[in-house]
């Protein structure tokens, strides 16, 4: 907002009063440009357009952007976005996801267009699946979505397995089949229901970062489950239960959620202290190392030369998609 220089009001609608306060305090204060007649404007735009599909400008490029955002759903039902909306077309861009469960070996690709927190509150455009996914923790999979968009419209959506090559993709045409009065419903609404979806945005946040305390626990006490105590035990599974019980409550607030959570992070803190306590005592036993062994207890730390590995900076962001059977 503060790189705009100069406001236009284009369309008769703008002559109202209400409107003009409106644009007054969406752009902190700075007034419109009442300079140049709103219907006039709207004339003049057309004789330009018309001037450069009829071959007589061709020094003027008009250039078109996404009216509404365009994404995928992944994990929690979350809408998250790919090209923003108002992206100047062409356009081109690529993110990296994961997977939500161990041994995972396929993902649905659920592409959206719309502004709602929620994949359900946007317009679905397509799905379609990418399958052959070597089954490994989740997490450790790289999913390489790639959204492409033409000068027409028409959006291409590939979804590609970093590690294996494997790649599906969909080609999408109806992109610009909103008109411009469901296009603004759209938007309105996502202003309308801003503070709801936050709220459950935060929820779906907090739901994934208690999903991650349920697997690293069950992970801990796979591994090292002989140096918790039964007692430790119990109570996790104790805050374990109630904060189940809290996600799966529809009315449940915010606060409570964290407190829960909060709660079960806590606990966990210790069990992890006590699994590095049990590690200390064994590992402080007594050891002779055996003379006849040729091994020399004494030499020097190995030199390792770390300038032949090659290290390379990933700025990838990770999310995860939902499970698919």
């Amino acid at each position: 907002i503060e790189d705009i220089d100069r406001i236009l009001l284009v369309g008769g609608s703008t002559r109202i009063p209400a409107v003009q306060d409106a644009l007054k305090k969406f752009f902190n204060g700075k007034a419109p440009d009442r300079s140049v007649n709103p219907d006039e404007a709207v004339a003049l735009g057309a004789a330009i357009q018309a001037g450069v599909l009829g071959g007589e400008v061709k020094d003027l490029l008009l250039l078109d952007v996404t009216p509404l955002s365009l994404g995928i759903e992944t994990l929690g039902e979350v809408f998250t976005r790919i090209i923003d909306r108002n992206t100047t077309i062409p356009s081109s861009k690529t993110q990296v996801f994961s997977t939500a469960t161990d041994g995972q070996t396929s993902v649905e690709i659920h592409v959206l267009q719309g502004e709602r927190a929620m994949a359900r509150d946007n317009k679905s455009l397509g799905k379609f699946q990418l399958t052959g996914i070597p089954p490994a923790p989740r997490g450790v999979p790289q999913i390489e979505v790639a959204f492409e968009i033409d000068a027409n419209g028409i959006l291409k959506v590939a979804a590609r397995d970093k590690g294996t090559g494997r790649a599906q993709s969909v080609e999408i045409s109806n992109t610009g089949g909103l008109s411009n009065s469901e296009i603004e419903r759209m938007r309105q609404e996502s202003e309308l229901f801003a503070e709801e979806d936050s709220r459950r945005m935060e929820l779906v946040e907090l739901k994934n970062q208690a999903d991650s305390l349920f697997h690293s626990y069950e992970t801990t006490i796979k591994e090292n489950g002989e140096s918790i105590a039964d007692a430790l035990k119990a109570q996790v599974t104790e805050k374990t239960v109630q904060l189940r019980s809290a996600i799966a409550n529809p009315k449940v607030s915010i606060d409570e959620v964290k407190s829960h959570l909060d709660g079960l992070q806590q606990l966990l803190y210790t069990v992890g202290s006590a699994v590095y306590q049990n590690a200390q005592t064994f590992g402080n036993s007594t050891f002779e190392p055996n003379p006849d062994s040729g091994m020399n207890f004494e030499d020097d730390t190995v030199s390792v030369d770390m300038s032949a590995f090659t290290f390379e900076a990933d700025a990838t962001m990770t999310a995860d998609y939902e499970a698919v059977d």
